[in-house]
């Protein structure tokens, strides 16, 4: 346990450097890639609330829901404070193709009303699991009201 904390270590402080970009040959068994999605505000979006924003709105999170069954989107979600910075998407995907196809397939997204930043991420294989319980509870309690 502690040498995996001292490799992640390692591997961290050595991206933070630039030293070097991480490979899957780099990578201990238990940490995967995925494509972190930052969320801003797109060159279309406004504050005021219309019958097409409302629409546009429930259509981005229908496709979020889509991807979350598709087993594409580990997850999602809205930051607190209003900035330009909106939030976070995490896609489990094998290439940054296929995580700008599902950016692009995001209806907010295709509106200009919000736009996403993708980087590379490495962290723990267990976000796959845990994502998994999660929506799986989350469909449980929604389906007991």
């Amino acid at each position: 346990k502690i040498q995996t904390t001292v490799l992640l270590a390692a591997a961290a402080v050595t991206l933070a450097l630039g030293f070097a970009t991480p490979t899957t040959q780099d990578m201990p068994d238990d940490m995967a890639r995925f494509w972190f999605g930052l969320i801003r505000r797109g060159e279309s979006w406004s504050p005021e609330v219309t019958d097409e924003v409302m629409e546009t709105q429930a259509a981005h999170l229908a496709n979020i829901q889509r991807l979350v069954d598709e087993g594409k989107l580990l997850l999602a979600g809205p930051f607190g404070d209003g900035g330009d910075l909106r939030g976070i998407f995490i896609y489990d995907v094998a290439t940054q193709a296929e995580a700008e196809a599902l950016v692009a397939s995001d209806p907010a997204v295709a509106s200009g009303r919000l736009s996403v930043e993708l980087h590379p991420w490495w962290g723990p294989t267990a976000l796959r699991d845990l994502a998994e319980q999660f929506h799986t509870e989350a469909g449980e309690t929604a389906g007991d009201g």
